[in-house]
């Protein structure tokens, strides 16, 4: 028969935070090796003959070769852990050191709570959905390993506990971490940190990322970092595991569902998310139709220009958009327009509009424009695909003949394209879009519309509700 290593894990300390497994072996145990910290928390339950063989800090290594000497010998003998034994604990270490001597002996692992566990039930329910745990200890990792974890936890989106956050030696590891997170992780996002879980000196605390002071944490403390879901809530930390959602969110079709997403995707990968929200909503609005990052160089958007013009287009009575193409007029959505009772015009294909390009001598475009004007010389004006339309508006504008409420400019091309969006930038009073260089199309110019029609929901970045 084999002799037997229990390896015990008994939880952050206090019975009631330990297994019955856990306190059953103890109570049996004849032999227990340990740290000299955690004996106290489980001497209560040992025998009056139970031998005891500790020692202090950083000495894990020659407490299991003791522990195996004593197996060797003909003895069972019991290990004892904080927390899980087999979460940064002893267990792994146990079976280290055997497969290296050749030693055959029995192995019980017994389970326990772990100290993010424990941390995690104080603050509320921050586990409620994927997470992962990061021992920010370089002493047997290297720092760029734990870096490069840190940064793909960040991207994945996990909820993240953090272990040995801080010691005397290691002070800027932390401040590092924080730094990682909020290059992408909302500032708001809740951060939970409990130092001696389960133990007299416990302490609690929620705060936001941006807010977290890593000074205001030790070695004893536990760190957990929400994810993209993630709030708080009555002086609690909770992480939604989707059972039930928002009633805001459940009066989402699945069209606008996969629009939010898309978003916060889009969002997450913004190599500069830290802009206005005026420019960063068309912006999300330019990458999600044409999935081309590049528009973050190219999309020009005046101060205020979103707001002004949907402010114009609402309570300052401007009832009209007219495009320069159908096809931009149909990217439009109906819903926002009958919603805010908003009318789409196209000149095109009007029978006056082909008469005036032959009289004139010029596109079909340009005449279309000419003849709106006539008639709404202060509606949005929409340009996706023609620059002689653009430049005929701004002739337009420098003769007094025209004053836009607001300005698309993403026509797209290679013949006066790029110089049609540059005679457009000098009227500075009129509230603009410009999407620069060669790029734009119909589609882009009117889902840069669409932005604007609804712009209330910026605010909670909840696109699509027209969709």
């Amino acid at each position: 028969m084999k002799n037997k290593i229990t390896v015990i894990g008994i939880g952050p300390g206090g019975e009631g935070n330990m297994t019955s497994r856990a306190i059953d072996a103890l109570r049996s145990a004849r032999i227990v090796v340990g740290y000299n910290y955690y004996l106290p928390f489980v001497s209560h339950f040992l025998k009056e003959d139970t031998e005891i063989v500790k020692n202090g800090m950083k000495q894990e290594q020659k407490r299991i070769e003791k522990a195996l000497e004593i197996v060797e010998s003909g003895r069972d003998v019991c290990v004892i852990s904080s927390g899980d034994a087999g979460i940064y604990g002893m267990a792994p270490l146990v079976y280290e050191m055997m497969r290296e001597k050749g030693i055959d002996a029995e192995v019980e692992v017994v389970p326990g709570i772990s100290a993010f566990q424990k941390a995690a039930s104080l603050l509320g329910a921050p586990m409620g959905h994927d997470f992962c745990v990061i021992s920010l200890s370089d002493l047997m990792t290297p720092w760029a390993v734990i870096e490069k974890r840190i940064k793909a936890a960040v991207e994945a989106d996990f909820v993240t506990a953090v272990y040995n956050p801080k010691s005397t030696g290691r002070y800027w590891e932390l401040y590092r971490l924080k730094e990682l997170f909020l290059n992408g992780r909302a500032p708001e996002t809740p951060v939970g940190y409990v130092r001696q879980a389960g133990r007299d000196e416990e302490t609690v605390k929620i705060t936001t990322l941006l807010d977290f002071d890593p000074e205001d944490v030790d070695m004893f403390t536990v760190v957990i970092i929400g994810n993209s879901q993630s709030y708080q809530w009555n002086g609690h930390f909770i992480t939604p595991r989707g059972y039930y959602k928002d009633k805001r969110e459940n009066e989402c079709g699945p069209g606008q569902s996969i629009m939010i997403e898309s978003f916060r995707t889009i969002e997450k990968e913004l190599s500069n998310p830290d802009i206005s929200l005026g420019k960063k909503w068309p912006l999300l609005h330019a990458i999600h139709t044409t999935a081309d990052f590049d528009m973050e160089k190219i999309l020009t958007v005046d101060q205020d220009a979103v707001e002004r013009i949907f402010e114009a287009l609402t309570v300052g009575g401007i009832r009209t958009i007219i495009t320069d193409v159908t096809m931009a007029a149909s990217g439009i959505r109906k819903g926002a327009l009958e919603r805010l009772g908003i009318e789409v015009k196209c000149y095109l294909n009007n029978e006056a509009t082909s008469q005036l390009a032959q009289e004139k001598g010029i596109t079909r475009t340009q005449a279309g424009i000419r003849l709106a004007a006539e008639e709404y010389p202060d509606a949005l004006y929409v340009f996706g695909n023609a620059p002689t339309a653009l430049m005929e508006l701004c002739a337009l504008i420098r003769h007094k003949k025209a004053k836009p409420c607001g300005i698309i400019a993403a026509p797209v091309g290679f013949v006066h394209v790029c110089e049609s969006k540059h005679m457009v930038k000098p009227f500075t009073d009129i509230p603009k879009i410009i999407v620069e260089g060669r790029k734009g199309g119909s589609n882009l110019a009117a889902t840069l519309v669409n932005s604007i029609l609804c712009w209330p929901d910026a605010e909670l970045l909840k696109p699509g509700r027209d969709v």
